[in-house]
């Protein structure tokens, strides 16, 4: 059985904290209108949600930011916002996060990519999302790739939070991803499909099952489908480890050419997967650049996402709940 000592978890722990995380891709924020549902509309078979209280939360990259934060690790998160009302709430999220607000790009013909959720008795009513999908402009990509450029500088770890909406373009990361990796940092990929050839050189790529099935144009949802699929993916973008996460059935490891890993999901119970990508990604950016092994970070990883999926909304684990976690298991 893949276990991870209590002991070894703090240690990483520890060391985590003395480390700098740059993080690069899509930011977004993410507000929750809350309320509850007693009757449906006169105008329409919808549901009358009667509001009782509203949140906003980091998301995308930012969120991976909030991750880190969360464990304990200082980072840092580079992205692009529109000169909006939504681009300055983000940017005083992260202020108060103790991150550095400075290294947002401020794009004036985008608006700040918003996902806005509806939620009655935990459950999602409807999403509306307000965003710009089209890649950023060139002075846009000139202007993050000298942010970029500075704040590698000074990285133990690089992640890249692709969402799709525009900020992770192949410029940028055909600039960025060869700086970071010839440091010899981890540079650890969440992808999308669009940009898959671009991802190189990098240390992990983390597919969902479904990212990983469609790249490899199959459709065995099986370990053995899912095991060619890491293959071809490794093999496609010549990257050291691939992680594919699989929902409630875990994470699955392809490190090398060697047998891939299966890890067993530890999530008691399933309320809310948003973010859970992001936090398995800052987890193993967390872990890696504090020594950890890949399996090592893998298994800290899944435990931190056990914790965010039991929680509604946009969530993030401590470093003391993911250590409590560790040891129920151990």
């Amino acid at each position: 059985m893949n276990q991870l000592s209590k002991e070894r978890a703090d240690e990483l722990l520890r060391r985590a904290s003395e480390r700098f995380i740059v993080v690069y891709g899509d930011v977004m924020l993410d507000e929750f209108v809350w309320g509850d549902v007693t009757r449906i509309s006169p105008e329409g078979p919808v549901p009358v949600v009667d509001v009782r209280r509203e949140s906003v939360h980091l998301g995308g990259a930012a969120n991976v930011l909030a991750n880190l934060v969360a464990f304990g690790t200082p980072a840092c998160v580079v992205g692009v916002t529109g000169n909006d009302r939504a681009g300055e709430r983000l940017r005083a999220e992260l202020k108060d996060k103790g991150a550095a607000d400075d290294l947002m790009i401020v794009d004036e013909s985008r608006p700040t990519t918003t996902k806005t959720r509806i939620i009655a008795h935990s459950q999602l009513v409807v999403r509306a999302d307000r965003e710009r999908r089209d890649p950023a402009g060139e002075e846009t990509e000139e202007r993050m790739i000298e942010v970029l450029t500075g704040a590698i500088k000074k990285a133990d770890a690089f992640v890249v939070s692709d969402y799709d909406k525009g900020a992770v373009t192949p410029r940028v990361l055909s600039e960025i991803l060869p700086v970071a990796y010839g440091r010899g940092i981890p540079v650890l990929v969440d992808p999308k499909i669009r940009n898959f050839d671009s991802y190189r050189p990098a240390t992990l790529v983390t597919p969902n099952h479904h990212e990983a099935l469609r790249l490899t144009n199959t459709e065995d949802h099986g370990d053995e489908g899912l095991k060619r699929a890491a293959h071809l993916i490794r093999e496609r973008l010549n990257c050291e480890s691939v992680l594919i996460t699989r929902g409630e059935r875990g994470l699955m490891l392809l490190e090398s050419y060697h047998e891939p890993v299966y890890v067993a999901t530890v999530a008691r119970e399933v309320y809310d997967v948003t973010g859970a990508g992001d936090t398995v990604i800052a987890t193993l950016g967390a872990a890696l650049s504090a020594g950890a092994s890949m399996l090592e970070a893998a298994i800290l990883a899944n435990h931190a996402a056990g914790i965010v999926v039991g929680k509604v909304g946009t969530a993030t684990a401590s470093a003391e709940e993911l250590v409590n976690s560790i040891q129920r298991e151990s």
